[in-house]
């Protein structure tokens, strides 16, 4: 990545900072007819929850100054809008908790709260109020820096998926290899042709959610009566060794095997080596290897196998 690239892409992210901030204070102007400020409000909000129960954690959540954060509390206390008590399992740390009144103050900013944003989302269609909530957990998922524990589910595929898949892989590819648009077509073509099987005793596809985000997929279908194929296994590269592709792959073992297949294979090229130590974790082997040129590259295409 050049300088000036990465440059035009901080000024990009400037740009959505200040729509963003402009954004949220219309969302927030009813805060101006209540006597709560936002940052009081979001503390209300994280003691309503139960979420956290200390200044300590107050702080590390909310990002707050721990002096600023101690004044606001005081000023809560004062007003009977919360209670303190020490906690038995650490001297030095007071336990927060929201008294009736604090409870009733923040029942009607709650409200109000739901309704701004609801305010907003109905301009947009139902597709745009997707489209909205998938672009914001792709933000929380890429800023977030999930820890590795951060739960990974398996699902079907939802319609949009397989479009969503050929679209990610195509831009994933490209960016990494320097493909050309043959890949996408060859993605797309390989999507159309999983889609039309009806026998979902011998096919089978992976959609690998984390944070609410698409991070992996794989898909296993017939080669011939005794052999399966994996297609187009992939991982976000920010989820990456976090473990997805070994479970994925793990995934598809195990139907083939219950679907009555003998072996199972994959076609991949050189370049992709850090799915070539998930294949060898797994027990495949490479079977055979030759040269080709495939989507504006001279590349190294192997067919890996696995007998079940």
């Amino acid at each position: 990545m050049t300088e000036t690239t990465l440059q035009h892409r901080a000024e990009a992210v400037r740009r959505f900072n200040r729509f963003y901030t402009q954004h949220i204070g219309v969302l927030h102007e009813f805060l101006q007819k209540s006597p709560f400020s936002l940052t009081e409000v979001r503390v209300l909000r994280e003691l309503m929850l139960g979420t956290v129960s200390t200044a300590t954690e107050l702080a590390r959540v909310l990002g707050l100054d721990s002096g600023y954060l101690s004044r606001l509390l005081t000023s809560f206390e004062r007003r009977q809008l919360i209670t303190r008590r020490q906690s038995e399992a650490d001297a030095r740390q007071s336990l927060l908790e929201l008294t009736p009144a604090g409870r009733a103050a923040y029942a009607p900013l709650e409200v109000a709260a739901i309704d701004e944003v609801c305010g907003v989302l109905k301009v947009l269609s139902a597709a745009g109020q997707e489209q909205l909530i998938a672009a914001m957990r792709i933000i929380e998922r890429l800023l977030d820096r999930l820890p590795p524990n951060t739960a990974v589910s398996l699902r079907a595929p939802k319609p949009g998926d397989y479009g969503w898949l050929v679209h990610r892989q195509a831009l994933l590819f490209g960016a990494a290899y320097g493909a050309d648009m043959g890949f996408e077509a060859f993605a797309a073509q390989e999507m159309a042709e999983f889609s039309r099987l009806r026998d979902r005793e011998r096919a089978m596809c992976w959609i690998a959610v984390q944070h609410d985000s698409i991070v992996g997929a794989a898909f296993v279908a017939a080669l011939s009566e005794r052999a399966a194929r994996m297609r187009l296994l992939y991982v976000e590269p920010e989820a990456r060794g976090l473990g997805i592709g070994t479970l994925l792959v793990a995934q598809s073992i195990g139907f083939a095997q219950r679907a009555g297949y003998d072996t199972l294979t994959l076609t991949t090229c050189g370049v992709l080596n850090d799915g070539r130590r998930v294949f060898e974790r797994a027990g495949f082997h490479c079977v055979a290897t030759e040269p080709e040129r495939r989507f504006g590259r001279n590349l190294i295409a192997q067919t890996w196998e696995r007998k079940l």
